[in-house]
């Protein structure tokens, strides 16, 4: 299988089809403008973020057992009654465990960190207390984390007859605003969308930037979304990986492998500034080193370390929180001493940053709700700022 069929069976995107997607309402047919195609990742630019080396894919599931799957919703209609509004969102699943029962059958141990909390992560304080992750984890539109939640629920409920009569289950489900681009108001996912993004999560690469979840992101007023990058510590035999959702920052504190190209590269005048103090940032970390919970959310904290260097303050409308979970079961589990962890610190930090870069790389100028437009990071410009004459 190739690349381009690779990333094309594991991201569904809504307008790909060529079939007319029928309104919810019944009032006909539409036919979307379909969504750009990813550009390029940093490495692809000469672009190589820390001393780690990375593990085939460059990407969260280079760690065995960990699926990646997205559903983007992406349309141009009217305003209801006539339509549904302009989408430019969707639904990004992590789905541990090689399946999405995986790890509701042998939970994993997991830990999450808060930098600034003005966001969500749902069952954040169940993993606080408890230490373990029992579903796959859902990344989508702050106001549609409910309808993600439910559809969840429903999908695990009609996979495992045992849900809700013998136990229940607490889906994790992280959001950002992207009501920049998206209408945020029209709910655009489905519980089809979302059983698409978990059913057809599977490893390899990933698709990043203006896909799933990241349709309607910003990244230091450039436009962002899905990236992911990965860590490999070799003393432990460990694999790092890092996926996020970036929706943060200010343009002129944008720093890239060390150099701040935000004091020279600044989007065209428009909608984003207005942004720059209340964005967000999702991280989830996954590694198949053998980590206790608590081990864990110290990992989950060094994402921050690695969004610091990319320019994030975290400022006080943002929502920095992360999550680490390992592919070790908790059942039976020996964690490894705390005296190794600072490879996989380093590899969560150096993995954090690239993924955030990633993010920048790949996405491609959007224009979404109320005409308003998201500009690409332009790649020739940042070339020339890191590879000066």
């Amino acid at each position: 299988m190739t690349l381009v069929s690779e990333l094309a069976a594991q991201c569904a995107v809504c307008s790909d089809t060529g079939i007319p997607a029928r309104n919810e309402r019944g009032l006909g047919t539409v036919r979307p403008m379909p969504p750009p195609a990813p550009r390029v990742r940093a490495r692809d630019l000469g672009i190589e973020i820390g001393l780690l080396p990375t593990g085939p894919g460059n990407a969260i599931t280079d760690v065995p057992g960990v699926l990646v799957g997205h559903t983007t919703v992406w349309r141009d209609e009217p305003d209801p009654p006539a339509g549904r509004g302009v989408a430019r969102t969707g639904v990004t699943a992590i789905v541990p465990g090689g399946g999405p029962l995986g790890a509701l059958r042998a939970p994993l141990p997991a830990g999450v960190a808060v930098l600034n909390g003005a966001g969500e992560l749902t069952s954040a304080v169940q993993v606080a207390e408890c230490g373990l992750l029992e579903t796959p984890i859902l990344l989508t539109s702050t106001m549609q984390v409910g309808r993600a939640w439910d559809s969840l629920v429903e999908l695990l409920c009609d996979l495992d007859p045992t849900l809700g009569v013998d136990r229940v289950v607490i889906p994790m489900v992280g959001e950002c605003d992207d009501s920049l681009l998206n209408d945020a108001r029209r709910m655009q996912i489905t519980a089809a969308d979302v059983r698409t993004a978990v059913k057809g999560a599977v490893a390899g690469p990933v698709s990043e930037g203006a896909v799933g979840a990241g349709a309607g992101m910003v990244c230091c007023e450039w436009k962002g979304g899905i990236g992911t990058a990965s860590g490999r510590v070799d003393a432990l035999g460990a694999t790092v990986g890092v996926l996020l959702l970036t929706n943060f920052g200010s343009a002129e504190r944008l720093t890239i492998d060390g150099v701040p190209v935000g004091r020279s590269l600044r989007p065209p005048a428009g909608p984003t500034a207005a942004r720059a103090e209340a964005g967000s940032c999702i991280g989830i970390v996954a590694t198949d080193a053998p980590c206790s919970a608590r081990q864990l959310e110290r990992m989950a904290r060094r994402v921050g370390l690695g969004l610091a260097r990319c320019g994030s303050v975290a400022t006080h409308g943002s929502g920095e929180i992360f999550a680490a979970f390992s592919t070790v079961p908790a059942a039976g589990l020996s964690p490894m001493g705390d005296g190794d962890l600072n490879g996989l610190f380093a590899a969560v930090v150096e993995a954090s940053e690239e993924a955030v870069v990633n993010s920048l790389t790949a996405a491609e100028t959007v224009t979404g709700t109320r005409g308003r437009t998201v500009h690409a990071l332009p790649l020739d410009q940042l070339q020339a700022l890191l590879r000066p004459a």
